[in-house]
C-alpha cells in the first residue's frame, strides 16, 4: 500500500484526530472526501501513519461489487477479558455498540511472498481462536449521508476489539450458525439468532491474507483477525457485567467503562 496523496493526508488528519479524541463530525470536505475505494484505502493507510500505534489486527469480510471490507485494528484498542479491569470504550448515551465475532490469533508470520498462501497454510498459522466483540464507533455524526467509501476511509466503524476466552478452533472454524444469548447483570437472557455472513468464518481470513499480500503487506504473529458478526450490531450498557453465550462454543464476560471524549 503506497497511494497516499496530499488529499488523503488532509482527510486522514481529520479522521485521526477524531479517532484519538473520540470525536464525531460531518463528512469530509469536498475535495478530500473519497470518491472511490482506492481513495478510501489511501486515507485509511494515512490514518494509520498518524495514529502512533501498531496494527494489532484486522477486521475483514468477503468483498462484493463496489465493496471492500478491510480495516486495521490498533494495538492499544485491543482488550482482553480479565476480572480486574473494565474495558474502556467510546460510549454514546450510556452504551457501546458491539458485534459478536470469532477472533483468530496468528501464531506465526505470514510475510509477503511471490506465491499465494493456500488455505491450509493460513490454518496452520492460527495459534488460537477466541470469542470476541468488535467495538463499534464512527467518526461521523450522520450515518445516513455516508457512502461506503466514507466508511472504508474511517476504518468501517471499528473502535477496537474485546477478546474473550479461547475456544476449540476446529469446532469454531466450522460454525456457521449459532444463537447468541445476551445477559446483563444476571438478568434474563435475550437470545439472538446468530449466523456468520460466510459459510465458514475463516473464508474472509483467507481473502485478507491474499489481499494484503497483493498490497505488499504481511501479517505478523500475535495479530488478531475478525471476519464478520454473527448477530449484526447491537448496544450493551456501560457499567454492569454482561455475558454473551456463543451457542455451545463458550461464554464471554465483559464490563465496559466510558472513555472521556475530548
Amino acid at each position: 500500500m503506497n497511494n497516499i496523496t496530499t488529499h488523503s493526508q488532509a482527510a486522514a488528519a481529520i479522521l485521526a484526530e477524531r479517532r484519538l479524541k473520540g470525536l464525531q463530525g460531518p463528512c469530509l470536505p469536498d475535495g478530500i472526501r473519497p470518491a472511490s475505494l482506492q481513495e478510501a484505502m489511501a486515507i485509511q493507510q494515512a490514518v494509520t501513519a498518524l495514529m502512533g500505534d501498531a496494527v494489532g489486527g484486522w477486521k475483514c469480510g468477503t468483498p462484493g461489487p463496489d465493496k471492500l471490507v478491510v480495516a486495521p485494528i490498533y494495538a492499544s484498542t485491543i482488550h482482553r477479558q480479565t476480572a480486574a479491569a473494565p474495558c474502556p470504550v467510546w460510549a454514546n448515551e450510556g452504551s457501546v455498540r458491539v458485534e459478536p465475532e470469532l477472533a483468530f490469533v496468528l501464531g506465526r508470520d505470514l510475510p509477503v511472498r511471490a506465491q499465494p498462501y493456500a488455505p491450509d497454510e493460513v490454518d496452520e498459522a492460527i495459534a488460537a481462536t477466541h470469542l470476541a466483540l468488535e467495538l463499534i464507533d464512527s467518526r461521523y455524526n450522520d450515518p445516513t449521508v455516508l457512502s461506503f467509501a466514507d466508511k472504508l476511509a474511517d476504518g468501517l466503524v471499528n473502535q477496537g476489539l474485546f477478546i474473550g476466552p479461547e475456544v476449540d478452533g476446529e469446532v469454531a472454524g466450522s460454525t456457521h450458525v449459532m444463537p447468541i444469548a445476551v445477559r446483563v447483570d444476571g438478568g434474563p437472557e435475550q437470545v439472538r439468532a446468530g449466523q456468520h455472513p460466510d459459510p465458514l468464518p475463516r473464508l474472509p481470513l483467507y481473502w485478507l491474507v491474499a489481499y494484503l499480500r497483493e498490497q505488499g503487506v504481511g501479517l505478523r504473529a500475535g495479530q488478531v483477525v475478525i471476519t464478520g458478526s454473527y448477530a449484526g450490531t447491537f448496544p450493551l450498557p456501560i457499567g454492569p457485567e454482561v455475558s454473551l453465550r456463543y451457542g455451545e462454543l463458550g461464554e464471554l464476560r465483559a464490563r465496559f467503562q466510558a472513555r472521556p471524549r475530548a
